[in-house]
Order: C-alpha cells, then structure tokens, then sequence
C-alpha cells in the first residue's frame, strides 16, 4: 500500500480526539489531502457496535464480549475506509486503533495479550500502521483534565486502578514498538499541536 497509516493513542482525557480535529482543520487549509477516523466507528456499521461498547446501560457486558466488538467494529473500519484510502496513496489518521484495544481489554481487563495480538492482526489484514503519536499523559491528569469520567460512558465508570493499569500498559507497549513516537502532551492543547504537526512534517507524512 503506498499510503502511509498514523494513529493516536493514549489514556482517558489526554485531547486525542483534540489533536486529530486540530491536525484535520490545519491539513484542509494547507491543501494536504487526508483520510481521518476514528475507533471504535468510523463506518455506520462500526458506529453502530460503537454505541452498544459505550452504553452505560450495558454494565453487564463480558470482557470477551467487549473485545470481539472491538475487532468486529475493527474489521469493517479496516475494509471499508483505511485500506481503500491506502491503496489510493492517502494518508490516513486515526483516533485510537489496535493500541488501544492491547492496551484496555488486555492490560486493563486482563485478557490474553497473545490472543489479542491475533485478533488484532486478522482484523487488519494487509494494512501495517506507519507511526503511532502517543500522547504521553496519565489517566489521572487525563480525568483531571475532562471534570472527571462520562456518567454516559460505560467503560468511564470503571475506577481508577482501571485507568493505572491502561496507562501501564501503554507505556510497555510503546517499549517493544519502534513505530511508537511519545509526544509529552502536558501543556495547552496549541503547544501540543505543533509539535504532533511538525513530527510529520520533519518525518515525511505530510509529503504523499
């Protein structure tokens, strides 16, 4: 595929969604033509397991359950919006994406990490993800930053221990991954938008 496939990832509350709204504003005024997303959703059938994930009325949905909406949400996002757009040569740039899933059901539920990485890789198929722009944030300072979790949201009403083990296993991740690109996002949101824009532009991304 001659396109190139970032993600951003990262806890609770760190301005990932932010930070892609941003990137897409600043790409479309600069004519660099982008494909963004996000996980889970991104198509109306992965949008749709999005909304049954979320549902803080499904508070008795299994661990497993849980992690093959994912993958199946995955799976279409995967076939019917980043592989095509690759294909065609496009960068694309997704909120969340395999990362996430490792790093919430497998470090934060406790699942199999070798069973996932599996599911992970049918869910993909041929698609290889470029860069991963992680923003390097705590789920605590993450909560701080939103006024605390989503009475809405059904994964936000996990407690904090929760959260500790996610931010863990990001962090043990983004070790063994040499496409993992940390990005301190501590400061405004601005300061941390122009050092995610300037890694691609220094890196090639901005350049298809």
């Amino acid at each position: 595929m001659n396109g190139k496939f970032v993600t951003v990832e990262g806890c609770d509350g760190v301005g990932k969604s932010t930070q892609v709204r941003l990137l897409k504003e600043r790409l479309e005024r600069e004519g660099i033509d982008a494909v963004f997303t996000r996980e889970p959703g991104g198509t109306p059938i992965a949008e749709k397991i999005r909304g049954i994930i979320l549902d803080s009325d499904n508070s008795e949905m299994d661990g497993l359950t849980e992690l093959f909406l994912y993958e199946a949400s995955r799976r279409q996002h995967t076939k019917e919006i980043i592989e095509p757009a690759l294909s065609k040569g496009k960068l694309v740039i997704c909120d969340r994406y395999i990362d996430s899933t490792l790093a919430y059901q497998g470090y934060g539920r406790g699942l199999n990490v070798d069973m996932i990485r599996k599911l992970n890789e049918w869910a993909m198929g041929d698609v290889k993800i470029d860069l991963t722009l992680f923003l390097n944030v705590s789920s605590e300072e993450g909560f701080s930053r939103k006024g605390g979790a989503s009475r809405e949201d059904r994964l936000e009403k996990e407690k904090s221990e929760f959260y500790e083990r996610i931010y863990d296993g990001f962090l043990r991740i983004a070790e063994k991954e040499k496409r993992f690109k940390k990005i301190d996002a501590s400061g405004d949101k601005f300061s941390t938008h122009e050092k995610l824009y300037a890694y691609l532009k220094d890196n090639g991304y901005l350049n298809l």
